[in-house]
């Protein structure tokens, strides 16, 4: 499916990444394997060549224009092309609003908002050079799309992710250039700490096969994603953009993009009394729910 296709996985090293990386290689293509740990990302490299693949390593921190510019010359230099850009890589720090310091807000925001956009220009002028379009997936998160305890700067990040990934393939069609943002759910160690799943990821981690429950619930290994970046990554996409996608274990599921959900217009206009009339009344049963959506830990079965 992606013979002659060039990709660049940035945090490649481990976990969704690295599964990445050995699907698109699986697939024919070939993979610059980014991550800031040059003994992983060297790891990751030799598994695809093992398989009769080709990788190289790009070792080193996303983030400044610098560093996304000289990942896609890599690329270029390498394989003679660049065709796929997916932006995995970024920090985390599990911290409530009043723990979070100015540098934790920095390195989380640094490496997954700041690294997608430095590696998506650089790639999209890459592509624009080329002519002949090219893909950019951005990794988003359910901490974006939903409230995520402790992880203000994570959330952020990943929101503006997506909403970046709606402008760019607003931006970017009359080039060619599709632009999603995949929105994973897999047993990898960032989950590890949630009730009950720790176990489940001591499951993969061992190669033991995980409940149908979890599976449903889009609980699965890294490798469960790794066919839909597949997909977005091919020529057979090419009709698919602005779009957040949702995968993980046997899910795979499509993001609503926001819309408002009720309108009520007052001629004239609002005072505040009208307005506390309006959420006492027509809005109080309207308001949306800003919670987590919890997992059923019935019906992950027995671990």
């Amino acid at each position: 499916m992606l013979d002659g296709r060039v990709a660049i996985v940035t945090g490649a090293g481990r976990g969704l990444g690295r599964a990445y990386a050995r699907a698109l290689s699986a697939a024919g293509g070939a993979v610059v394997v980014n991550d800031l740990d040059a003994d992983v990302a060297a790891e990751t490299v030799e598994a695809i060549t093992a398989a009769g693949g080709s990788a190289v390593a790009h070792v080193g921190a996303v983030g400044s224009s610098e560093f996304a510019e000289a990942l896609v010359e890599r690329a270029v230099a390498e394989f003679g092309r660049l065709d796929v850009m997916i932006t995995n890589a970024g920090a985390l720090r599990d911290r409530t609003l009043r723990n979070t310091t100015d540098e934790d807000f920095d390195l989380v925001v640094t490496s997954h908002l700041r690294g997608t956009f430095t590696c998506g220009r650089a790639a999209a002028a890459r592509f624009r050079e080329q002519g002949d379009g090219g893909r950019l997936i951005l990794v988003g998160s359910p901490a974006g799309q939903r409230a995520s305890f402790g992880q203000t700067a994570y959330s952020a990040s990943k929101g503006a992710i997506v909403a970046m990934t709606r402008t760019w393939a607003l931006e970017l069609a009359k080039i060619g250039v599709t632009v999603n943002a995949v929105v994973p759910t897999a047993l990898t160690r960032m989950v590890a700490t949630m009730p009950r799943v720790g176990d489940l990821v001591a499951k993969v981690d061992a190669g033991e096969p995980i409940p149908e429950g979890a599976r449903r619930q889009g609980l699965g290994s890294p490798a469960d994603v790794a066919p839909l970046i597949v997909y977005l990554a091919s020529k057979e996409s090419a009709r698919v953009t602005g779009q957040a996608i949702a995968a993980g274990g046997d899910r795979i599921a499509l993001w609503t993009h926001p819309t408002e959900v009720a309108t009520h217009l007052r001629p004239g206009g609002w005072s505040p009394d009208a307005v506390s009339e309006l959420f006492a009344d027509a809005y109080a049963n309207q308001l949306q729910d800003f919670t987590a959506t919890p997992l059923d830990l019935e019906a992950i079965g027995s671990i």
